[in-house]
């Protein structure tokens, strides 16, 4: 059985990410929760954990282009495709957070709260977390003046305070209404957005 859930959701940047997990009954895993209750410190190491000990994982994206394409939930339905397509084993069931079920080839359950009711949808929703602001971090090396290392692509004040000072970058959604908003408006120095 997988359990599969997303990260990313409600960001105004960055792709949405998706994980899958098949956990082993035999290497339990103490302290599987939903990913959002969790402090990055803990998320971190239940993240390691998870890799060394689940039977097997993957984590698979939908990038900005797709979300913008697409629209949020369909790009979520494919990066958690993609996750399950990614597993090495073939799952028997895939439990999936949330009311929504991506296309699949395999039985499949949609789990209102599962991430905190099913240890291995609680492991997919860390992994996901985890990777995802990972990327945000990373991403803000590339471009600090938008902070993503700190507000992770919400649309926080300081966020939208310098998407109105230097517009929307590659990774910002436009499919979003703050981005849209931003890009329409001219820059802090008056001149339109690129």
């Amino acid at each position: 059985m997988a359990g599969v859930d997303e990260a990313g959701r409600g960001p105004l940047a960055g792709p949405v990410v998706a994980a899958a997990v098949i956990l082993d009954e035999r290497q339990p895993i103490g302290g599987l929760a939903d990913s959002k209750r969790l402090s990055p410190l803990r998320r971190e190491r239940l993240y390691d954990e998870i890799l060394a000990k689940a039977l097997c994982c993957a984590v698979a994206e939908a990038s900005v282009e797709e979300i913008d394409r697409l629209n949020i939930l369909q790009a979520t339905l494919l990066a958690m495709q993609r996750a399950v397509a990614g597993l090495r084993l073939k799952p028997v069931k895939v439990l999936v957070d949330g009311n929504q079920l991506p296309r699949l080839d395999v039985l499949a359950e949609a789990v209102v709260k599962g991430d905190a009711l099913v240890p291995a949808i609680s492991a997919a929703s860390i992994l996901a977390k985890v990777h995802r602001d990972r990327w945000c971090v990373q991403y803000h090396l590339e471009r600090p003046e938008y902070g993503f290392a700190g507000h992770k692509g919400y649309g926080t004040a300081e966020h939208l305070a310098a998407l109105q000072a230097h517009g929307p970058c590659d990774q910002h959604r436009h499919s979003f209404a703050p981005v849209r908003l931003a890009a329409a408006r001219p820059t802090a120095t008056g001149e339109p957005h690129p």
